[in-house]
């Protein structure tokens, strides 16, 4: 009998040996995952969470700081986003190398795609770049008149890559900005005075004294012409047809034009009243006479 049992005893080790042991299922897996990672995970999700609070608190101070500044608003929105964006993004980085993940492909990958932006939009950046120092520098605000980048025109809005100008003859005209940049700028708005440059010519047989004594009177009896810095009228050259005036009065700029169109008829208006001419172009042909050989 003892025998016997010994031998099931051994019979019963060699079959529990013998049966197939039972796999670990997904849900286990999961468990002990967790349980291993779980300290790794907390603190990668108290990175994310604390970072993205401190980047909008970051991002808050920063537009904060600029509006004191008087920072164009275009700039602080472009600005406070670029700020924002990489700041989130250095913190999922950091969050997923929490997690045992290798980031440095992740940054090669980034710093390869921004190369690779930047050639493609080689041009666009240039916009953009010439469109921040327009904006800090501010040559001209919306509603000068300029001349810029071969066109002239009033200035309809100044954006981060392109500004928008409206001619006299209201045609819109959209430049881009590295091409205002890359020339020279006439403000022709800038000042709140500008100086009317004009020329009057008058025959060699009038009286040069009447006829600046005309526009002199002529230039006082205008309200718009300022009196300080008060009006030039004098001879400035001896023309082929003509002895040319210089008229050159002060006057708001609002005023330029119509001040402009109205003297020019009034001289006219005036010289012919007290016989004063205006020549037409001549010249002067002398004949000689040949003597027979």
């Amino acid at each position: 009998m003892e025998a016997n049992a010994q031998q099931t005893a051994a019979t019963l080790q060699t079959a529990a040996a013998a049966a197939p042991t039972a796999q670990p299922t997904m849900i286990d897996k999961v468990v002990d995952g967790l349980a291993q990672y779980s300290m790794q995970i907390l603190a990668a999700i108290v990175i994310l969470v604390v970072g993205l609070w401190l980047a909008k608190k970051i991002k808050a101070c920063f537009v904060s700081a600029l509006n004191k500044k008087e920072v164009d608003p275009t700039l602080i929105g472009f600005f406070s986003s670029t700020l924002h964006g990489g700041l989130v993004l250095f913190i999922v980085i950091a969050a997923i190398g929490k997690l045992g993940v290798q980031t440095t492909s992740f940054v090669a990958v980034i710093g390869a795609a921004g190369l690779a932006v930047g050639l493609a939009l080689q041009g666009s950046l240039s916009n953009f770049a010439s469109g921040v120092l327009l904006i800090l520098f501010k040559p001209f605000k919306v509603g000068d008149f300029i001349k810029a980048g071969g066109e002239a025109g009033v200035v309809v809005e100044v954006g981060i890559l392109t500004t928008e100008m409206k001619t006299p003859d209201n045609i819109k005209i959209i430049l881009p900005n590295s091409a205002i940049m890359g020339g020279s700028i006439t403000n022709v708005s800038a000042h709140p005075t500008r100086r009317v440059d004009m020329v009057v010519g008058v025959s060699y047989g009038d009286d040069l004294n009447k006829a600046k004594q005309i526009m002199e009177d002529l230039l006082a009896a205008d309200e718009r012409v300022l009196k300080d810095p008060a009006p030039t009228v004098a001879v400035s050259n001896l023309g082929d047809s003509s002895v040319d005036f210089v008229v050159r009065p002060w006057v708001n700029s609002a005023d330029y034009w119509a001040v402009k169109f109205d003297f020019t008829q009034a001289v006219k208006e005036k010289f012919d009243a007290e016989g004063v001419s205006i020549p037409f172009p001549q010249r002067d042909v002398h004949l000689f006479q040949e003597s027979a050989s």
